[in-house]
C-alpha cells in the first residue's frame, strides 16, 4: 500500500510540477500576445482579432493554477497579525479551521468548475470559435490541487517543502550570505 501511495505521490509532483512550467510559459505568452496587439494596434492601426480572447483564456487558465500553486507552497494569503500571539491550542485549531475553509474552496471550484465545463460543452467562443468550456479547463483543476495540496499540509505539516524551487532555495542561501 505504501509503495502505491508514493507512487501516485510522485504523479501528482510531477502533473503539479507540469502546471508550475505551464503556468510560467502561459504568463509570458500573455505578454506577448498583448504586447503584439498593443504594437499592431499602434504602429500598423491593425487590431489582432483574436489577442483579447486568447490572452483572457490564458490570465484565467493561470489564474486558477496560481491559486493551487500558492497553497502548495503555502504562500496563499492569510492574516496573520495576531496568530502568532495565541496560545499554541488556538493556533491549532484556527491551523485546522484554515485547511477546512482552503479544502471547501478547492471543493466549490472543482465542482463548480465540473458543472460550468458541462454546461459550455456545446458553446463556442466567438472569436477563436474554440469550445467554450475550454476557458473553465483550469477551474475544476485548480480545485483538485487545492484539495491534493491541502490535504498534504494537513497530515503531513512540512509538505510546502515538497514544492519549492530550487531557484527559492538559490535565492535565500544567496541573500543569507550577503
Amino acid at each position: 500500500m505504501k509503495k502505491v501511495l508514493e507512487k501516485v505521490n510522485q504523479l501528482m509532483d510531477g502533473i503539479f510540477n507540469l502546471l508550475q512550467a505551464y503556468s510560467k510559459i502561459v504568463l509570458l505568452a500573455v505578454v506577448l500576445i498583448v504586447s503584439a496587439q498593443v504594437v499592431s494596434r499602434k504602429f500598423f492601426n491593425h487590431s489582432i482579432i483574436w489577442s483579447e480572447e486568447v490572452a483572457l483564456l490564458l490570465m484565467v487558465w493561470m489564474a486558477f493554477i496560481s491559486m493551487a500553486i500558492g497553497v502548495a507552497k503555502d504562500i496563499h494569503i492569510r492574516i496573520s497579525l495576531f496568530f502568532n500571539l495565541f496560545p499554541k491550542p488556538v493556533q491549532t485549531v484556527v491551523q485546522w479551521l484554515e485547511h477546512i475553509v482552503t479544502l471547501f474552496v478547492g471543493w466549490t471550484l472543482l465542482s463548480n468548475g465540473c458543472g460550468l465545463i458541462k454546461f459550455t460543452l456545446h458553446s463556442t467562443l466567438p472569436t477563436t470559435k474554440w469550445p467554450s468550456f475550454v476557458l473553465y479547463l483550469m477551474i475544476p483543476v485548480g480545485g483538485f490541487y487545492i484539495i491534493y495540496c491541502t490535504i498534504l499540509q494537513m497530515f503531513f505539516p512540512k509538505a510546502a517543502e515538497i514544492f519549492k524551487d530550487k531557484e527559492e532555495d538559490d535565492e535565500k542561501e544567496g541573500s543569507e550570505e550577503k
